[in-house]
């Protein structure tokens, strides 16, 4: 039954508007202590008031040093700020130094941090031009060793970072738990009156582990502002429960990702949706997107989807953006779309050239519209815009500039002048005299 004017009179009523301003949305802070990671005379800060920091992994074999080298070149172009690679052997340590000597050749300023299981504590004894190289590690500690042996191991290795001064990040993976720690924990929780689940009872090992590591190696003399804490899982809802505690209970930067995520479409989203509602509470200080590559994909796209993820939510800003619609029956051409790629693919591949010389150039906003529903109003809104003609409408693409209508467009060669235009524009506002 239809509604009369009396009950929308009634409705009104009962919601009337606000008095106030509907509050702004925004990521939340957490105070961390804030870590230096130390190569050559760069460095890169994590934590405290630093940004939430990029990072990724080579799939290369770390012995062969050019090979690894040139991955962790594309890695870093394509923005990751810290470069993982593993050191499992003799030969991949043999080679760290090596491939530390190429990035230096090639200028590429970017730290590499040495992930380390089962033997790290030999590897970093045996070959100090590694430990020197390397400007932090990776140590799990559920690979490290059971009991004494497990210990002794442990310390090794932290007094090796101590020595150098280097960081590391104690990464506690759910599919490699400390065995012992997980025997004393599911023993305690069987004395409780009401047993937890055994979800929470690893929930419970994983942060135990964590925090138990941190406090083991400032003790052996680390300085707790160079320690990292990651408690990896391949769940959504589970890392989210993890972080979410572990946060609670520490002050250490904490390291983001969802392990073994998965490939494609999937990989990806459930990424997202993991480290966006923990970046949104302010958890998380360096993320990693763990994709399995698609055959034949660029390792880079977990950097690209990382990016994303804190560019998206505000957070950080990396290359310009660009809003296009998505298309509908006012839009059979696929103009818009073509251009929307052309523009988008001319500024990725323009920023490693850009970070230098147009500062402020990854704030710059760029709308590419299908037709006059809402290309006008989406092309004010950006710095640049262009609204390119629907079906049926007339054969003219108006272009903004700052908000303002500049000239039209017309003919065959929109894209070429309206990417000129966009050329120009970064030039005039970001170039430096």
């Amino acid at each position: 039954m239809a509604s009369s004017h009396a009950d929308a009179a009634s409705m009104v009523a009962l919601h009337p508007m606000n008095d106030r301003p509907i509050p702004l949305a925004g990521a939340l802070t957490r105070q961390t202590r804030q870590g230096v990671v130390v190569w050559g005379g760069h460095r890169v800060t994590v934590g405290g008031d630093a940004p939430v920091r990029v990072q990724s992994m080579t799939n290369t074999d770390t012995a062969d040093a050019v090979g690894t080298a040139i991955q962790v070149k594309e890695l870093a172009l394509a923005g990751s700020e810290l470069v993982r690679i593993t050191v499992n052997n003799d030969e991949s340590a043999k080679a760290v130094p090596y491939i530390r000597e190429q990035l230096d050749r090639m200028g590429v300023q970017v730290p590499l941090i040495g992930d380390f299981h089962y033997n790290g504590h030999r590897l970093l004894s045996d070959y100090p031009a590694c430990a020197e190289a390397l400007s932090k590690y990776r140590i799990n500690p559920g690979n490290v060793g059971r009991g004494d042996k497990g210990d002794r191991q442990f310390a090794q290795m932290v007094e090796i970072a101590a020595r150098y001064d280097k960081a590391i990040r104690i990464g506690v993976n759910w599919g490699s738990l400390d065995q012992d720690l997980l025997a004393r924990l599911m023993d305690q929780n069987a004395q409780r009156a009401e047993p937890w689940d055994a979800r929470h009872v690893m929930y419970e090992a994983l942060i135990t582990s964590a925090l138990e590591s941190a406090k083991r190696a400032e003790e052996i003399g680390l300085n707790g502002n160079n320690i990292v804490l990651s408690c990896k899982v391949s769940g959504v809802q589970d890392l989210i429960a993890v972080y979410r505690e572990l946060a609670q209970r520490c002050d250490y930067a904490l390291h983001l990702g969802l392990t073994e995520a998965g490939m494609g479409t999937k990989g990806a989203v459930a990424s997202t949706a993991a480290l966006s509602v923990l970046l949104q509470q302010g958890i998380g200080d360096t993320i990693r997107v763990s994709l399995t590559p698609q055959p034949g994909e660029a390792r880079t796209q977990e950097v690209l989807i990382a990016s994303e993820i804190l560019q998206a939510l505000g957070l950080r800003s990396f290359v310009p953006s660009v809003v296009a619609c998505p298309g509908c029956g006012r839009t059979t051409s696929t103009t818009f779309q073509e251009l929307a790629k052309q523009i988008d693919d001319y500024l990725r591949g323009s920023m490693p050239v850009w970070r230098a010389r147009y500062p402020g150039v990854e704030n710059l906003k760029v709308a590419v519209m299908g037709c006059i529903v809402n290309g006008p109003g989406e092309s004010k809104h950006a710095d640049l815009g262009i609204s390119l003609p629907g079906t049926g409408e007339a054969p003219a693409a108006p272009v903004f500039i700052d908000g303002q209508k500049a000239l039209t467009l017309r003919g065959p060669a929109i894209a070429s002048e309206f990417q000129q235009i966009v050329e120009n524009y970064i030039e005039k506002r970001f170039g430096t005299a």
